[in-house]
């Protein structure tokens, strides 16, 4: 059995289009603690076109 977690980070700019944190170090953390990145999911664009956040899924045993 998996347990799953979801972290939403949020974008900066709408031209910009970057993550408000670092996603390089969440990923590592949570490697650290026995997390597996499963997928980066970005979801349907806002009115400019860009994503307005992105959502990392991660998955361990339990």
């Amino acid at each position: 059995m998996f347990e799953y977690k979801f972290i939403k980070l949020e974008v900066k700019g709408i031209l910009e289009s970057k993550p408000e944190q670092d996603y390089h170090e969440i990923v590592h953390e949570h490697a650290k603690d026995g997390w597996r990145l499963v997928q980066v999911l970005t979801p349907p664009t806002g009115p400019s076109g860009a994503a307005t956040y992105f959502e990392l899924i991660f998955k361990k045993h339990v």
